[in-house]
């Protein structure tokens, strides 16, 4: 019978462990903390249908994506909700990094709305890829040529302000203005911005409380003026415009879209999707793509765009429960 000497177990012992790699331990610990992110494809799931304005948006951006990650970026639409079904599909995605959220103003106001279950703290935000503040816009013909002369008319009479439907992102714009100017407002349902741009071009409302770029056409044909920006910069289509807060209010709202994911994903996988989406969105062909989808254009990387989050989530915390929406 072979006889093992307690060096030649050691020794065997040694030289199996070799052979799987040099210790269990280490190499799990490798892959959980995702130090070779990615090694497939990566996943953008859009809470809304294909062909609008998010889906088009995350399919220019995936495709120029790809060579700064490395890997495939694809694009899936999971609509319903108002947003909520795709933004609950990412959230419950595998936290490894390649299910990524592309997520909307619809993040905040959706909860506060008590039309969805998660917050913003269930996400870790990634990247802001573009923003679109909200604009009073009147005729051009209309008696008031600044911000302050159409305030102190609201104050005298209530003014038609048209938005894009009851409880949309335009209508909580015009809602958050009356409440930092101290007007009341008659706010005007449409069933999206168009029909209230044309409201207001054939004379049926006061104003619109929609983004520059659905107003842009009419402004560009001198149809229409844009008093103010809700924007914390100047819009660069509208250089001439004043921001509310340049006049003294402190009011910066609007649409967004950004990148998040579960608030679980490994730190590094976070940090190596910063790094290469923050390439993208800085890149020139990207803000090209953005003109052509007359997009407005605003970029953060994940500490700033979790200010935003935050900031904004105040915001509607206490606008949305006032306007009695349910």
């Amino acid at each position: 019978m072979k006889k093992f000497t307690l060096g030649s177990i050691l020794l065997t012992s040694l030289i199996l462990l070799a052979a799987c790699g040099g210790g269990g331990e280490s190499s799990v610990a490798a892959n959980a903390s995702g130090s070779k992110f990615p090694e497939k494809s990566i996943e953008i799931i859009v809470p809304y249908a294909a062909g609008g304005g998010t889906d088009t948006l995350a399919r220019s951006f995936a495709d120029l994506a790809k060579d700064n990650i490395g890997e495939p970026v694809t694009v899936v639409n999971k609509a319903g909700g108002g947003g909520a079904i795709g933004m609950q599909n990412g959230l419950s995605a595998k936290a490894d990094g390649y299910t990524v959220s592309m997520v909307t103003v619809e993040l905040l106001t959706l909860p506060h709305s008590g039309l969805a279950q998660f917050t913003h703290k269930d996400f870790l935000p990634v990247a802001l890829l573009n923003e679109d503040a909200a604009a009073i816009t009147v005729k051009a013909d209309a008696p008031w040529n600044t911000i302050e002369e159409f305030i102190e008319a609201a104050k005298k009479e209530k003014l038609k302000v048209g938005n894009s439907g009851t409880g949309a992102i335009w209508h909580l714009a015009a809602a958050a203005f009356e409440k930092e100017t101290g007007t009341t407002l008659n706010h005007i349902p449409f069933e999206g911005a168009a029909p209230a741009t044309t409201a207001l071009l054939g004379g049926h409302i006061d104003a619109v409380s929609v983004s520059p770029a659905e107003v842009a056409t009419l402004v560009e044909s001198g149809d229409f003026k844009v008093l103010a920006v809700m924007a914390e910069e100047r819009v660069e289509s509208l250089p001439e415009v004043p921001t509310l807060k340049e006049r003294g209010i402190d009011l910066s709202i609007g649409t967004w879209r950004g990148l998040a994911v579960p608030k679980d994903t490994p730190a590094d996988v976070v940090e190596k999707l910063e790094e290469s989406f923050g390439e993208t969105v800085q890149s020139e062909e990207f803000k090209a793509t953005l003109d052509k989808l007359k997009l407005g254009y605003r970029y953060e990387n994940g500490e700033g765009f979790t200010t935003l989050l935050e900031e904004q989530d105040k915001l509607f915390g206490d606008l949305i429960p006032s306007l009695n929406l349910n």
